[in-house]
């Protein structure tokens, strides 16, 4: 019996001996190994061997990147407004040996000195330039960062601000004004868009008058030159012709009713030559023989009289 519970205790030991002795490292893990209470090396990821009850296995060390949220900070601007600041943090351990042993908080280290930056930061820039010059708030505060983690084996990679909180009063003046902005930005353009349209409605009206003159001016040009041809034609069948004497008499005898024509026509003068125009007329009526053209001469109009004939109204 009492073999048995030797051989027992011996099995029990054995296994608790194995147990401590092989350890499994998961992946994206890390572990630090004391050796009577000092660091004796890092363990990576896999199966490994251990010293048991000499060699003791600090809870692993996690070396993916890490997400922190930290609670908004109330920070003062350059121009004394209080705002309140909430930031994110990317980062990961680079050292598990420097994060074990040369911290004893990480994240509450970490937190505190993104408070103690972030103020020494924005206490150098005004409201305005807080709310939009983010990316260059994030570029300074990660290189500060990244500088005092260095020696705890933590790289920051990435400093987000999440969000930028000024008081209330402050956020309705800041509505109030981008409200008077918006208000004026239309109203420019409104005046630029009424301003275009005049300067369209003038060159329209500019280029109609200036195609007008030049079809009115076509327009002129063509009846002068039908103007032309007609009396040219006109000119050349009456040469054509060779009217005689009689003729021309009898149409010069047909305009005179035209003179009297109208209101103002109270008095107009037969010329000499009224006579000479009936004695053609008759004469052709009675058939007298007319006389031969002279040429050229028979197309001359008559003489314009030199001291008026008979007057009649």
């Amino acid at each position: 019996m009492a073999a048995l519970i030797v051989i027992a205790v011996i099995v029990v030991f054995a296994l608790v001996v194995a147990a401590r002795s092989i350890r499994v490292i998961p992946q994206a893990r890390a572990g630090v190994v004391e050796r009577l209470g000092r660091y004796s090396r890092t363990l990576e990821p896999g199966l490994t061997i251990v010293t048991p009850f000499i060699d003791r296995v600090r809870p692993l060390v996690d070396l993916r990147e890490q997400v922190v949220n930290f609670s908004p900070q109330s920070v003062i601007t350059e121009d004394n407004v209080v705002v309140g600041i909430e930031t994110v943090l990317y980062f990961t351990i680079t050292d598990p040996r420097s994060a074990t042993y040369e911290i004893a908080s990480p994240l509450q280290a970490i937190e505190q000195l993104t408070v103690t930056t972030l103020r020494n930061v924005i206490g150098g820039l005004t409201l305005e330039a807080t709310l939009t010059a983010r990316e260059n708030v994030n570029t300074e505060l990660r290189v500060v960062l990244d500088e005092a983690t260095g020696k705890w084996g933590i790289r920051i990679n990435r400093v987000e601000i999440k969000s930028v909180d000024p008081p209330q009063d402050i956020r309705a003046a800041m509505e109030k004004q981008m409200r008077a902005e918006r208000d004026r930005r239309a109203a420019i353009l409104t005046a630029e868009g009424e301003k275009q349209a005049q300067i369209l409605t003038a060159e329209g009206e500019k280029q109609a008058a200036v195609l007008t003159a030049e079809g009115q001016k076509e327009a002129a040009i063509l009846r002068s030159e039908g103007e032309a041809k007609a009396i040219d034609t006109v000119f050349t069948a009456i040469h054509e012709g060779r009217p005689d004497h009689e003729l021309l008499s009898y149409e010069y005898l047909k305009m005179l009713p035209a003179l009297a024509e109208g209101d103002a026509n109270k008095v107009f003068v037969i010329p000499s030559e009224f006579a000479k125009a009936f004695d053609g007329i008759g004469a052709a009526l009675r058939g007298a023989p007319k006389k031969e053209d002279d040429g050229p001469a028979a197309l001359q109009p008559p003489p314009a009289p030199s001291g008026g004939g008979p007057r009649g109204s």
